[in-house]
């Protein structure tokens, strides 16, 4: 069977290997194996397999796609986020958002409309089973 060392190979997330800094501008797309940091402009669409973590000075004019979306900055675009998106308290959003949970913390701003599938594959607003024993 797995071994400790052996199933620990197998998922490796959370790796932060690309970085544009405070002052950078990048016209075009991005597309990245791991984690990205924005703290710079982006125009244009950005992809990665894991987070994307937009810093409070930075900003994306353009679509996102990610595992993960913490926005401290602000996206002007669509976001399609298979985990989680956390708005952070100086955060800006507009646009749509797609994304399995969402927290949006005090003071963020978010413009747009946000979709999120339910988990088990049930429609959020089907009516629920009648209960045994109560008369209908």
């Amino acid at each position: 069977m797995f071994g400790k060392q052996e199933m620990k190979n197998t998922e490796k997330t959370g790796e932060l290997n690309t970085l544009l800094g405070k002052g950078s501008i990048f016209e075009g797309n991005i597309k990245v194996e791991h984690g990205l940091r924005v703290d710079g402009q982006v125009v244009g669409d950005i992809v990665t397999s894991d987070t994307l973590v937009i810093g409070k000075d930075g900003s994306v004019k353009g679509n996102v796609k990610a595992r993960n979306l913490v926005l401290g900055g602000t996206i002007s675009g669509t976001a399609q986020v298979s985990g989680k998106i956390v708005l952070e308290s100086k955060a800006v959003f507009r646009g749509e958002m797609n994304t399995a949970r969402l927290i949006i913390d005090e003071g963020a701003l978010f413009e747009g409309k946000c979709s999120m599938p339910a988990e088990d594959g049930k429609r959020a607003d089907a009516a629920p089973a009648a209960v045994k024993g109560q008369s209908q």
